[in-house]
């Protein structure tokens, strides 16, 4: 996990993007279905869903404006919310192909959150480019990191939830 730590330059609720393969869509030579979770088809696609995955996106919806960050778009609402017993429907970030070097999700994140929004991204493939990104944002930025064969976990959601809980200037 990576902070980058700035005044809040808004103060509505901060954004949380949400990766799906792997952090809710879990894969990998190190995935072991018996720790939970289940299969499911997705367009004829099988997908193993962390069996925690719902309960902590529940948990961090109160606090947070929900967007997926996927390169699933809307099929990731359209398919998870049910799946996983989200509340409501979350909009999606809409991908296009990024500029030569760029990563090609943070056009369309700085379309969604501008510069100074806070936002919280959980996602399993993070590059240097993404946290030089980062670090350049104005509005504070909090990185998390999970691993694509377990997923979003316990931990991961106390750290957004202490993160967010700083911005608020809670003790």
């Amino acid at each position: 996990m990576q902070i980058h730590a700035k005044p809040p330059g808004n103060l509505r609720r901060p954004l949380l993007l949400i990766d799906v393969d792997g952090v809710i869509s879990l894969f990998g030579p190190a995935l072991d279905v018996r720790s939970g979770g289940r299969w499911v088809s997705v367009e004829g696609i099988p997908h193993f869903l962390s069996e925690q995955a719902g309960r902590h996106l529940r948990a961090l919806a109160d606090e947070f404006e929900c967007v997926w960050c996927t390169g699933w778009e809307e099929k990731a609402d359209e398919h998870l919310r049910h799946a996983l017993d989200l509340p409501g429907s979350w909009p999606h970030l809409r991908f296009t192909t990024p500029p030569d070097g760029a990563h090609w999700k943070l056009s369309a994140i700085d379309a969604h959150a501008g510069p100074d929004r806070p936002l919280a991204w959980i996602d399993d493939s993070f590059d240097d480019r993404v946290h030089a990104w980062a670090e350049r944002r104005r509005g504070p930025t909090l990185l998390v990191s999970t691993e694509s064969d377990v997923g979003l976990t316990e931990e991961h959601v106390e750290r957004v939830r202490q993160w967010a809980k700083r911005l608020r200037g809670d003790p």
